[in-house]
């Protein structure tokens, strides 16, 4: 994700907000299970096989398998039928995955303060902020401001 969408994610975790309900607590995700969670955002959906196909330094076929059971347990997926094939689709929406996952990241790592998050990101960014994109950045500040957050 380029950085000034994560700059404006931790300025305005609203802009994301998918719906009114409170997001659903679900059971932490092992460092496995966590990467293919990664690989069903990314691709949309997935089966077994392309996730085998993507995930590094790849388990077994059935390994992978079991993890998406579990991860449907937990409830972080669901599946559907194409043909013989089950066909695993996020449970959360990639937004509200999003907000939570850098909710948590900020809180985690930097005590909370979304400036501390914001200057990290902007550090450590691979490219330069357009004009376009700084002046989004400051339209959220300067709304962040009036709101009193």
């Amino acid at each position: 994700m380029h950085s000034a969408k994560l700059l404006a994610c931790v300025l305005d975790p609203d802009s994301l907000r998918h719906s009114l309900m409170p997001e659903p607590k679900q059971p932490p995700l092992s460092r496995r299970e966590r990467q293919i969670m990664e690989i069903v955002y990314r691709l949309g959906s997935a089966t077994a096989a392309e996730v085998l196909e993507t995930i590094p330094d790849p388990p077994s076929y059935s390994a992978v398998r079991a993890m998406l059971r579990i991860l449907e347990e937990k409830g972080h997926v669901t599946h559907r039928h194409d043909g013989p094939r089950y066909v695993y689709s996020p449970v959360v929406p990639r937004t509200a995955a999003r907000q939570s996952a850098l909710r948590s990241l900020v809180k985690t790592f930097f005590d909370g303060s979304a400036t501390q998050a914001v200057a990290a990101l902007l550090d450590m960014s691979e490219s330069r902020l357009s004009g376009d994109e700084a002046d989004q950045l400051a339209r959220l500040i300067e709304k962040a401001k009036r709101e009193g957050k």
